[in-house]
């Protein structure tokens, strides 16, 4: 079974219930099992439109291929009326394969590791919640990424995972 990196988000109708609802549509895929999932984040669109998004990221093993896996993917957005009317645009639901353990591609169909995986804050800091020594041989231990994403405005959700009852926000330091 290979590992992967699922990314979740949305910032349109009820987006906390829309990803909860999402993960359980995943988790019914026979050929795959969930490992970790993240908790919620709250975030400001990055290069999109529309208000604050919200993400998670999920941890799996599958069977699957790579091309599988992203079938599995865009039928769950399609399930929850994920629409594409141009590009970046605001979304009940977008899962995007962040990596996927032995494959390194760059095609336009499915690029992985995803290109922005060091470029987005509301990918790194749910991610390294959930696997805070993760290396990519191309890019690094991602943690060192955190400094030049320390702008983008972000906060942590409360959630049954979270040690913390209260919203944080989270800004990492330089260091």
């Amino acid at each position: 079974m290979a590992k992967a990196f699922i990314g979740f988000g949305g910032n349109v109708g009820d987006t906390r219930q829309i990803i909860t609802d999402a993960m359980v549509c995943l988790a019914l895929c026979s050929q795959l099992r969930i490992i970790h999932k993240s908790c919620l984040y709250q975030s400001a669109p990055v290069e999109a439109t529309g208000g604050d998004y919200i993400n998670s990221v999920v941890q799996i093993e599958t069977d699957l291929t790579p091309y599988g896996l992203l079938h599995v993917c865009q039928t769950i957005e399609q399930q929850f009326g994920r629409e594409r009317p141009y590009e970046n645009a605001p979304r009940t639901l977008d899962l995007d394969i962040l990596y996927f353990e032995g494959v390194a591609q760059g095609d336009t169909e499915l690029t992985l590791p995803h290109p922005r995986i060091t470029e987005r804050s509301f990918v790194l800091l749910p991610l390294l919640e959930i696997a805070p020594d993760f290396f990519l041989p191309e890019f690094g231990a991602l943690k060192s990424y955190l400094p030049q994403v320390a702008h983008q405005r972000i906060e942590k959700l409360t959630c049954r995972n979270c040690a913390s009852d209260e919203k944080a926000e989270y800004r990492p330091s330089a260091h």
